[in-house]
């Protein structure tokens, strides 16, 4: 069973380039909680300072990878406080009020 093709909301086309930017609909971000909060994932190693830690992504407009991502954590932190927390709106912090 194929992907249902994507709802398609603008899209831009570079006529030099012509590559393609389109924005598709989502039903929401998912996105990995920690007993309840949000939280942000870094990976670093103990024993080399250099390049620093590296975060990871916790937030996807597919279910699947957050899915996945609560279930690999819950398994190595032995726990099941790891969840995924669909987010369909939420307060604007930016909004450019440049008239066009």
């Amino acid at each position: 069973m194929s992907r249902p093709a994507p709802k398609i909301l603008n899209e831009l086309t570079d006529k030099h380039t012509y590559k393609s930017q389109q924005v598709l609909a989502a039903e929401g971000i998912y996105a990995v909680f920690y007993k309840g909060a949000p939280i942000n994932l870094r990976t670093a190693n103990l024993l080399v300072q250099y390049p620093g830690p590296k975060y990871k992504k916790v937030s996807f407009s597919n279910p699947g990878h957050a899915v996945n991502l609560a279930r690999k954590l819950n398994i190595q932190f032995q726990t099941t406080d790891f969840t995924v927390v669909l987010l369909r709106q939420g307060d604007v912090i930016y909004q450019d009020d440049r008239t066009q």
